[in-house]
């Protein structure tokens, strides 16, 4: 069990805390039909428009504000975007921060790590030995970890973006969610518990949720794919397990091909720019792999937008 209870209270508390530090993100609400669906209007929760690109700047800062001392320097493990919200967490409060992100991270996400003024390490294959790399600099270092999904203050500082959209929306019936290691997840049905249907969706070539809801306890999967610098976590967080076991409604899977026609439908339809991991939650919509009961009403949490998808023209010489 986490040292710190994971419940709404926790998250209201971390809210009022981390409040001067992040941005209450707005939701869009669009015709279903305009993405060729049927039913009621879709509300889309905009958090890739939150500091440093993704939820995960919530999180990182509740970690930063509660854990650790003045002076003491961070360290995370990270696909790219929890390295972002911790490099930028620790600037904004004045403490050094040490990222490991693994070979497949994306550049845009390295050069935002390395614009937030923290040192990165680039090595290892993936998610897995990133972190392994982490944890041994932490042990002779004495830095403080921050763990991008299974660490209680992590999984709370997420659950604040299920909050605000619960305070801005409270019509919603449902609320689609992409997985990693579930920290996002975790902290939404904390929130709700089972007040709204929360559904975890996470890739095909990356099902960590479904794996452990499976076997009944996260197990290791092989992770790969399009969305796997952002969902590639190769076991779900054990702090994490207990709290989607108790109260999610259901984990789906997408395609790549899926999470790239969402990526591609946001950028036609609504110019909203999402990494594959951002979109993978509409995916399972824009697919079929979920279906709407008749007059529910949607959520899609955006989580991400840490991506070199769109290029813009220079102007001319």
């Amino acid at each position: 069990m986490p040292d710190q209870p994971i419940t709404p209270a926790a998250i209201e508390a971390a809210y009022a805390l981390t409040r001067p530090h992040v941005r209450e993100t707005p939701i869009l609400e669009a015709a279903a039909a305009d993405f060729g669906l049927a039913g009621q209007p879709i509300t889309f929760k905009l958090e890739f428009l939150q500091v440093s690109g993704t939820f995960k700047a919530r999180g990182a800062f509740n970690n930063l504000l509660t854990r650790g001392e003045a002076g003491q320097g961070v360290v995370a493990a990270s696909g790219g975007n929890h390295g972002v919200a911790v490099a930028y967490a620790a600037q904004h409060l004045g403490r050094k921060a040490r990222i490991f992100v693994p070979s497949i991270s994306s550049q845009a996400k390295i050069d935002k790590i390395k614009a937030c003024g923290a040192e990165i390490v680039v090595g290892g294959a993936n998610y897995a030995e990133a972190l392994a790399a982490s944890e041994e600099w932490i042990a002779q270092s004495g830095d403080m970890p921050v763990h991008a999904y299974d660490m209680p203050e992590t999984i709370i500082g997420q659950g604040t973006v299920a909050l605000e959209l619960a305070r801005q929306a409270p019509e919603v019936d449902s609320m689609l969610v992409s997985v990693g290691g579930g920290g996002l997840v975790g902290g939404v049905a904390a929130w709700y518990r089972g007040g709204a249907k929360v559904i975890g969706v996470e890739p095909e070539r990356a099902p960590t949720l479904r794996r452990a809801l499976d076997a009944g306890q996260p197990v290791d999967v092989d992770v790969s794919g399009l969305a796997a610098d952002s969902l590639g976590a190769r076991r779900l967080g054990s702090n994490v397990f207990p709290i989607v076991r108790d109260y999610l409604a259901d984990a789906l899977l997408v395609s790549d091909e899926e999470i790239a026609a969402a990526q591609r439908t946001l950028w036609d339809v609504l110019r909203i720019v999402a990494e594959p991991g951002g979109a993978a939650a509409f995916a399972a919509l824009l697919s079929g792999r979920y279906l709407p009961a008749k007059g529910e009403r949607v959520a899609v949490i955006l989580c991400g937008a840490n991506t070199t998808a769109v290029h813009f023209d220079e102007p001319a010489a």
